[in-house]
This record gives C-alpha cells, sequence and structure tokens, in this order.
C-alpha cells in the first residue's frame, strides 16, 4: 500500500463540512482538523500511487473551499 499525508488550507468556517465531506472518500483512512498554517490534515492509502494522485488532485483538491494542499508521500519501508 501507498500513503500520503494531505496538509489542506480551507476558508475560515468551512473546515466540518470539509472534513464531512473527505470521509466519504474510500481512499482517506483518517482525517484532523489542525491548528497552525494548515486547517485539516487527510491520510489517504491506495495500492499504487497513480490512483494516490487521482484521489488528490481530482477528489480531494475539487472540494469546494479548499484553498491549497501540501500532499506529504511516504516512503516505502520506512513505516
Amino acid at each position: 500500500m501507498t500513503f500520503a499525508y494531505v496538509l489542506i488550507s480551507c476558508d475560515l468556517g468551512f473546515e466540518e463540512d470539509i472534513i464531512s465531506q473527505l470521509k466519504t472518500n474510500d481512499e482517506v483512512k483518517e482525517v484532523l482538523g489542525t491548528l497552525g498554517a494548515y486547517d485539516i490534515v487527510a491520510k489517504i492509502e491506495s495500492d499504487d500511487v497513480g490512483k494516490l494522485r487521482d484521489t488528490v488532485n481530482r477528489k480531494i483538491r475539487y472540494i469546494p473551499r479548499i484553498r491549497s494542499t501540501l500532499t506529504l508521500m511516504t516512503i516505502a519501508g520506512q513505516e
């Protein structure tokens, strides 16, 4: 499996709505609200890097009120 953490910055007041939408995605395994430069962190998982990329680019980044994302891919064997 391939994992990534997606750090999400969103419009003020829309954190809970976005968290709810993220939880409906099968590839999203965990979602947490955060304090600091980013508002939400999501852990995503897929059986290949291409699907992971699609999840970020076509499913997460198109959620309304998300301003920006930063994706951190994990390194295989360093779990």
